[in-house]
């Protein structure tokens, strides 16, 4: 994580802004300047675009996920838990960058802000990279369903993040489904529906090969912490292409 590395101990000479910016800024300890010189003594460093990306991507997650766990007007162990899990398993963080992000997650827990406000400076970011909204919304469905259920307020959430995103009420659909069990689950990873053509489903599986590469959401600016989630997403592709393949019958 090499944005992580240049922002601890030094100014940051461009502008996160927004309310994304100032859990960063709390929790790196310095405000995100525009490289004028404020007395600050620390050493000033510039993030290249890319960086910005990833530390956008980074500071947003854990900050929608703070939000997230305290839909339902309590904070669990197990949600807790399950955060740090995911950053220690799926994630494959180091120790520095755990620490990071709990306290993201802790700051933005604490933060006046809304899940709405966090998400839509996300949405300003990311617009237009439809693969990277959607990830967003698998990684707040991820943790959404770690103790076993969906509330009804986490799911109030996750949906008006969906709302914020531009996703359509069937897109919704179909990126819960892929959490909720259903009996078409493999069509809704797909993005199809069994009424769909054979060459429909084709068509559509090639061009989610083509969006969900690891390599093409790497270009995107993804951070490499977040590189797990998308190889997991291409595996879940080939997986329910070869499910409705045996189920269809073609080749």
């Amino acid at each position: 994580m090499g944005w992580l590395g240049k922002i601890i101990g030094g100014t940051i000479g461009f502008a996160l802004g927004g309310p994304l910016g100032a859990v960063a800024g709390a929790v790196f300890g310095h405000a995100f300047d525009t490289g004028k010189d404020e007395g600050v003594s620390q050493k000033r460093v510039h993030l290249s675009a890319l960086e910005n990306t990833q530390l956008t991507f980074f500071v947003a997650a854990f900050s929608m996920l703070a939000k997230l766990v305290r839909a339902d007007g309590r904070i669990s162990k197990e949600e807790v838990d399950s955060i740090e899990k995911i950053m220690l398993y799926d994630l494959n963080m180091d120790p520095q960058s755990r620490m990071v992000a709990m306290n993201i997650f802790h700051t933005a827990m604490n933060s006046p802000e809304s899940f709405e406000t966090f998400a839509s400076q996300f949405f300003r970011q990311f617009s237009g990279q439809g693969p990277l909204l959607e990830m967003m919304i698998d990684i707040l469905f991820r943790v959404a369903v770690a103790d076993g259920a969906l509330s009804p307020a986490e799911e109030r959430l996750i949906r008006s993040g969906a709302s914020i995103f531009g996703f359509s009420d069937a897109h919704y659909a179909q990126l819960k489904s892929r959490h909720v069990q259903d009996t078409q689950k493999h069509y809704a990873v797909l993005g199809c529906t069994p009424a769909d053509s054979i060459e429909d489903i084709k068509q559509r599986y090639r061009k989610l090969v083509s969006e969900y590469h690891p390599d093409k959401i790497a270009s995107k600016g993804l951070p490499e912490e977040f590189m797990k989630f998308a190889h997991e997403k291409f595996r879940q592709i080939q997986e329910a292409y070869e499910a409705v393949k045996k189920e269809r019958g073609f080749k």
